[in-house]
């Protein structure tokens, strides 16, 4: 995808409310924890999704977005790739059809696979970073 075409991807997404964000964590020391404080903070609706939490910032924390009480507009995803795919795979049966990928989460075959089923995707790009420079303009 041109740069140029990403950056409106990533206006378009930012210009969304609810977020879900898949790997948030407890720990203040990981990216999961960042991004799902920041999202929070900047006034988005966020979701915390991991299995292994039942909290996260005191907001309930769920096992999958299939548990989710609402669709979000978009998934942000703080994984492995081996773990993405499988976030995606749900994204399809889900029809949410937003991706944000975190650096480190996406690899060609998830690309390919969101472009092959209609799944829009910002990718190599940290959605606080973006957030942020958008604030700032």
């Amino acid at each position: 995808m041109a740069e140029q075409d990403l950056g409106k991807l990533v206006n378009e997404f930012l210009a969304k409310r609810v977020f879900a964000v898949v790997g948030a964590s407890k720990n203040p020391e990981k990216y999961g924890y960042q991004i799902y404080k920041t999202l929070r903070e900047a006034g988005y609706k966020v979701y915390p999704i991991n299995p292994n939490a039942d909290e996260i910032l005191g907001d309930k924390c769920y096992p999958s977005l299939s548990d989710l009480p609402e669709k979000p507009d978009v998934v942000d995803v703080v994984v492995p790739p081996q773990v993405t795919m499988k976030v995606v795979e749900e994204c399809r049966k889900l029809g949410i059809d937003n991706v944000w990928l975190q650096p480190g989460a996406e690899s060609p075959e998830i690309l390919d696979f969101c472009a092959k089923n209609g799944i829009k995707c910002v990718h190599s790009l940290c959605v606080m970073i973006e957030s942020r420079k958008r604030k700032e303009e």
